[in-house]
C-alpha cells in the first residue's frame, strides 16, 4: 500500500537532532515508495541541509512565506493520507491540521507535559521533575526557576503547553523514542495503546568489526547543542578532578554551537581546562571525532528523552558517562556500555568518578568500547522504516 504521508514541523532545515531524524526518515518512507509532502512554518535558511528528499515529487508549503490559510489548502488538494507532526510551534495551526486530516505526532520532547519543556528545576539545584502538567507548573516556575524569572515568560509557556496538553488526544498515535517518554505520556492520561515506542534511526552505521585495540588518547568528546540543561559547565568541572585521579591530563571537544558557548569557553579558561570548540560538525568529522576520543561525555543535566547521541558514538566504539537521567540508562549499562553518576542532584564530583571508573583501567576501558559497539548493532538491526510504515498506515486506515 502506497501511503501520502504529509510532514508537519516548524523547519524545512537540518538544524538538531530531530530534524536529522526526520531527514533520514523521510528518506526511508521514498525509499519505501510512499509519497511524500512537506508543510513547515519557517523558511529555509541560505545552504542548510533539507529535511525532505530532493526532487519535484515533495511539493512543500511554506506557512511564514504563503500564510496558514494558502499553505493549508495547498496540503489539502495533495489530499494526505496521514500528517505526521513534528515539532510544530503554533497550537492553532496543529488544531486546523487536526481537523482536517488524521494525525500522528513524534514527541521528541516534553511536548504538552511541562511549562518550561526542560523538565527540570534549576533552583535550589538540578533536578528532574516527574509532576504532571498543571496549574502547579505555574506556581512553581519562578520559585524553583523551571525556564528562569520571567513572570510574563512563565504565563506565555503555561498557555502554550496547555494549548499542546489539550492537542494530545486528538492524535492517533503518539510516538516516542524510550519507555522513558512512554512513561510520561502514559502519566498525562494517554491510552497505553495510543504511545507507541519507535526506535531512532542512527545517522551512523556501525563498524563491520569490534572497535581494535589503541592507546589512550585523553579526550573527551561532547556532541550536540550548548545550551542550558546540557550539562556543560559540570563536565568543565569534573576534567580536574578526574585527570587528577588518573595522574594524566585530559582534553575535552566540545563539537555543536548554542547560546552556552561564550560561557564554557571562559569557563575552559578560568579552570584551564583543555578545550576545544569547533562549532557544529558534519557527520563526517563527527565520526572521525569520535574514533579519535576514549570516552563521550553527556552530562545532560535535564532529562534527555533519549539521547542518541551515545548510541552513534557506540557505532566507532565510542563508550560514554553520563548522569543518570531520562532515558539515557536505556541504552548506557554501567559497565558494560559507559558509566553512570548519579543525578539527584548532578554534581561535578560524581561525573568526575565515572569518568575515572571508565578509564582507570586500560582493560575495563576496553571491554566498554566493544560493549558500545555491539548495543548500537542491536539497535542498528532494527527495521525503522517497516515499523514506521505499518503506523502510519494503521492511522491513515
Amino acid at each position: 500500500m502506497t501511503l501520502r504521508v504529509a510532514v508537519a514541523t516548524w523547519s524545512p532545515s537540518v538544524v538538531g537532532g530531530a530534524e536529522n531524524y526526520l531527514r533520514m526518515a523521510m528518506a526511508a518512507l521514498a525509499r519505501r515508495g510512499h509519497r511524500l509532502s512537506l508543510l513547515h512554518e519557517s523558511p529555509a535558511p541560505p545552504h542548510a541541509e533539507s529535511v525532505a528528499p530532493a526532487g519535484p515529487d515533495v511539493p512543500q508549503w511554506c506557512v511564514a512565506d504563503a500564510g496558514a490559510e494558502v499553505a493549508l489548502r495547498g496540503l489539502a488538494a495533495w489530499r494526505p493520507d496521514v500528517v505526521w507532526c513534528h515539532g510544530l510551534t503554533n497550537p492553532g495551526l496543529e488544531r486546523a491540521l487536526l481537523d482536517a486530516h488524521r494525525g500522528v505526532l513524534f514527541a521528541h520532547g516534553y511536548y504538552g507535559t511541562c511549562i518550561s519543556g526542560l523538565k527540570r528545576h534549576a533552583f535550589p539545584d538540578e533536578r528532574a521533575c516527574a509532576r504532571r502538567f498543571g496549574g502547579a507548573c505555574l506556581a512553581l516556575y519562578l520559585p524553583r526557576r523551571c525556564g528562569g524569572l520571567d513572570p510574563l515568560r512563565a504565563a506565555a509557556d503555561f498557555r502554550l503547553q496547555g494549548r499542546r496538553s489539550a492537542l494530545l488526544a486528538r492524535y492517533r498515535t503518539v510516538l516516542v523514542a524510550s519507555e522513558h517518554m512512554r512513561a510520561e505520556y502514559l502519566r498525562h492520561g494517554l491510552p497505553a495503546e495510543r504511545v507507541r515506542l519507535l526506535p531512532l534511526l542512527l545517522d551512523v552505521e556501525p563498524d563491520p568489526a569490534p572497535p581494535p585495540e589503541r592507546a589512550a588518547s585523553g579526550r573527551l568528546l561532547m556532541v550536540g547543542r550548548l545550551a542550558v540543561g546540557k550539562g556543560g559547565e559540570h563536565l568543565l568541572r569534573a576534567v580536574p578532578l578526574a585527570s587528577e585521579h588518573l595522574r594524566r591530563p585530559l582534553r575535552v571537544t566540545f563539537a555543536g554551537e548554542g547560546p552556552r558557548l561564550g560561557a564554557w569557553r571562559a569557563l575552559a579558561a578560568k579552570l584551564r581546562v583543555a578545550a576545544d570548540f569547533p562549532g557544529w560538525v558534519r557527520r563526517e568529522r563527527r565520526v572521525a571525532l569520535a574514533r579519535e576520543a576514549d570516552l563521550l561525555a553527556v552530562p545532560s543535566t535535564w532529562p534527555e528523552p533519549f539521547g542518541l547521541v551515545g548510541l552513534e558514538a557506540g557505532a566507532v566504539g565510542l563508550p560514554a558517562v553520563a548522569f543518570a537521567t531520562g532515558g539515557i540508562p536505556e541504552w548506557l549499562r554501567p559497565g558494560e556500555t559507559g558509566e553512570l553518576a548519579a543525578a539527584d542532584p548532578p554534581m561535578p564530583a560524581g561525573f568526575a568518578a565515572a569518568i575515572v571508573r571508565a578509564l582507570a583501567d586500560p582493560g575495563h576501558h576496553a571491554a566498554l568500547r566493544r560493549g558500545a559497539w555491539e548495543a548500537a548493532r542491536r539497535h542498528a538491526a532494527f527495521d525503522h522504516a517497516a515499523a514506521l510504515e505499518a503506523i502510519l498506515a494503521e492511522a491513515a486506515a
